[in-house]
C-alpha cells in the first residue's frame, strides 16, 4: 500500500533551517508528480512547493519562494524540502502529497515550529 512518511520537523529560531524527508513506498515514486504542503493548526492545508517526476521544474508558493527548496532522489524515493530563512509563520505540520496539489494523497506530517 502507498506510504508516506514525513521526518525531519523540529523547532528552530527564527533565521534558522531545517530540511525535512518524505520516505516513499507502495508506488512507482519516479512516475508521480510530489508536493509539500503545511497545515496551521485549526486551518486548511496549504501547498507549499511542487516537483515534477524527473525533478526538471519545481513550483514554489510565494510566501516560501527564494527560502525553499524542494527535490527529490528517485533512486531512494525520497521527497526532500530544505527550508531556510526561517519564519514564525513557517510554523505548522508538513505534509508530504502524492501529486500536485492538497487534494490528493497525504501523510501524517511532521511538525515544523519556529519560535524564539
Amino acid at each position: 500500500q502507498v506510504q508516506l512518511v514525513e521526518s525531519g520537523g523540529g523547532m528552530v529560531q527564527p533565521g534558522g533551517s531545517l530540511k525535512l524527508s518524505c520516505t516513499t513506498s507502495g508506488f512507482i515514486f519516479s512516475d508521480y508528480h510530489m508536493s509539500w504542503a503545511r497545515q496551521a493548526p485549526g486551518e486548511e492545508p496549504e501547498w507549499v512547493s511542487g516537483i515534477k517526476p524527473d525533478g526538471s521544474t519545481t513550483y514554489y508558493a510565494d510566501a516560501v519562494k527564494g527560502r525553499f527548496a524542494i527535490s527529490r532522489d528517485n533512486a531512494k524515493n525520497t521527497l526532500y524540502l530544505q527550508m531556510n530563512s526561517l519564519k514564525p509563520e513557517d510554523t505548522g505540520l508538513y505534509l508530504c502529497v502524492l501529486g500536485p496539489s492538497v487534494a490528493f494523497r497525504r501523510g501524517r506530517g511532521t511538525q515544523v515550529t519556529v519560535s524564539s
